[in-house]
């Protein structure tokens, strides 16, 4: 356990050297823009107070995002890149995607205070870290110094996002691209431990193979509410606002909701991370942190590659 914790606090110090070639920095609007952070945080907390439902949403906007072109803010974008093309947001894989209005929000308030300075799109990755702390998570450092993409296709999104059905080979290739370990793409699914998930997706599954109180909770949820459609919902865990390992002993009490989170409790290359992870929660934390970097600095934009957008959206 000790190896393992020394190699991970490696991997950091080595990640952090890689995305500062990359034009990413821990002091990057230390001039330009220094209480950004404070801002985002100060902004996000009466959203978070009076709609619990958006950490989890705000979470699942940046995976939705930087999964298609990279952490590069697309998926704010109200247009395509020709006028007869719709944005990632129209695909059919972004269902249920919400709370890009928070974005907008953020960046209006750093507007006033530092005009033309900070990208959309490093806004979105702290207004996730920001979202994981406020359940309960790990408090994540991020480097900054996104920019904004003026690209936003549905058909990139309905490619490259992945079918709620995917399984442990399709996983773990998707986030080996974006430089993730076996183990760090076991930790990121642990964005699962918030939200809900529509119940048109949720895993076929028997009664008997469930525990009773989460049954109750699936047939309250789904059944009740008549045929699958994507109105009906249920909790990903049995406490679904509060980030924690709790996703990992409900996957391995046959609790998963989607067949990744059933999958991977028994596929011998992640049930032992899994199983892991259920007990020490700390190390989960520590190694989702890592996973967050890896994904948060994936095919990013920086310097003249992209550009500083006013509006989010793209219009205005």
């Amino acid at each position: 356990m000790v190896q393992r914790r020394l190699l991970l606090v490696s991997l950091l110090y080595f990640l952090c050297f890689l995305v500062d070639g990359e034009g990413l920095t821990y002091d990057f609007y230390e001039k330009s823009c220094p209480h950004v952070e404070s801002l985002v945080r100060e902004t996000l907390a009466p959203i978070f107070l009076t709609d619990p439902t958006s950490p989890p949403a705000l979470l699942r906007l940046m995976f939705h995002d930087c999964q298609v072109q990279g952490c590069d803010g697309s998926i704010l974008l109200d247009f395509g890149p020709a006028a007869n093309m719709t944005s990632e947001i129209a695909s059919v894989k972004n269902f249920g995607v919400r709370r890009r209005d928070v974005i907008g929000i953020i960046k209006s308030a750093i507007e006033e205070e530092c005009p033309g300075k900070v990208s959309c799109a490093d806004i979105l990755i702290l207004a996730a870290r920001e979202a994981v702390a406020i359940t309960g998570g790990p408090q994540i450092r991020v480097p900054l110094g996104r920019r904004d993409s003026g690209v936003s296709s549905r058909n990139m999104a309905d490619a490259f996002l992945p079918q709620a059905n995917v399984g442990v080979d399709d996983m773990l290739r998707i986030f080996a691209g974006k430089g993730m370990t076996v183990e760090e793409s076991v930790a990121i699914l642990g964005a699962h431990s918030i939200g809900i998930t529509h119940c048109l997706n949720i895993r076929p599954v028997r009664a008997e193979d469930m525990g009773s109180k989460f049954q109750s909770l699936v047939k309250f949820s789904c059944l009740a509410a008549g045929p699958a459609t994507n109105l009906a919902f249920a909790g990903n865990d049995l406490t679904s606002l509060t980030f924690d390992s709790q996703y990992y002993r409900d996957t391995l009490s046959g609790r998963g909701l989607l067949r990744i989170d059933s999958d991977m409790s028994t596929d011998p290359r992640t049930a032992p991370i899994v199983a892991n992870f259920a007990v020490d929660q700390n190390y989960f934390f520590q190694v989702f942190a890592s996973a967050f970097l890896k994904l948060s600095t994936s095919g990013i934009l920086t310097g003249n590659e992209g550009r500083v957008l006013k509006y989010c959206n793209g219009i205005g």
